[in-house]
């Protein structure tokens, strides 16, 4: 068995500046469907913004939603959406020094970052605002603060569309990454045996863990010039870079995830133009 797993915001959905094209989205369903693939999604957005995607852009429904960076996992069955507490229990055995709680008042009063929105937040999920400009200190004063402290992971990552900055804190045990892994475990398959597209920084982890990776066209400089030196540390890692040109699609967001499936043979053994 393959899976296919992706980012939503500018990897399958084309809601970035790049020109997309107009069938890929018909093209992944139907793919998806006719191959049976299954697939899931791994995105910041909550459940409720994830349902408005599905609305807006007509992508079809996961099979699991891995979303609030990774932190909650929901499988959907028979048209309902059912909550993994497993994972819940998981993430609270493996990172037992955790608190969001805690991590909020440590940052407090820190220049140039401002709390998200509490739709944004959980209780595995404490996220800001940065502004881009100020990036670099306030990086610095927050890993003075917290670093190393609260079983944590800090994922500072740049929204080109809004030009600001996303700062999130999550527990070690609870990324895009380790819900991948996760799944994997569940489904009893390899990593390589998922591939899992993405294209901007808090796709780092996945990309660089040992999955069978796809950068969409557009993805982020710094995300591919930083994948690019895994690659190099690394030489077993498999990144594929989406190129265009290909069957018609120009490999930008969904497209770029129709290509790097067919690379993976999930589609077909082979690429053909």
């Amino acid at each position: 068995m393959k899976i296919l797993a992706t980012d939503l915001d500018r990897t399958l959905l084309p809601n970035g500046s790049w020109e997309s094209d107009s069938e890929a989205i018909n093209l992944f369903n139907k793919l998806t469907e006719e191959h049976k693939i299954p697939v899931i999604y791994v995105t910041g957005r909550n459940l409720a913004l994830t349902e408005n995607a599905i609305k807006e852009y007509g992508v079809r429904y996961p099979d699991i939603l891995c979303s609030d960076v990774g932190t909650s996992i929901r499988k959907y069955e028979n048209g309902e959406w059912k909550f993994d507490e497993g994972w819940i229990d998981h993430i609270k055995k493996e990172s037992p020094d955790w608190n969001a709680i805690a991590i909020r008042d440590a940052l407090a009063g820190i220049e140039g970052m401002r709390e998200q929105e509490t739709e944004h937040l959980n209780q595995f999920k404490q996220s800001y605002y940065v502004q881009h400009k100020k990036k670099d200190l306030v990086l610095k004063k927050v890993n003075e603060r917290i670093k190393g402290k609260f079983d944590e992971v800090i994922i500072y990552s740049f929204d080109s569309q809004d030009e600001k900055g996303l700062l999130d804190f999550l527990p070690a045990s609870a990324t895009k990454q380790t819900a991948l892994e996760y799944v994997a475990e569940d489904f009893d398959i390899t990593k390589e045996d998922i591939v899992f597209c993405g294209d901007s920084g808090n796709d780092i982890f996945p990309l660089t863990a040992g999955f069978s990776g796809v950068l969409v066209k557009n993805a982020d400089d710094q995300l591919v010039e930083n994948v690019k030196k895994a690659m190099t540390k690394n030489p077993e890692l498999k990144v594929y870079f989406a190129k265009g040109d290909f069957k018609g699609l120009k490999g930008y967001y969904t497209s770029g995830v129709i290509e790097g499936a067919y690379h993976y043979g999930l589609f077909d053994c082979t690429m053909k133009k």
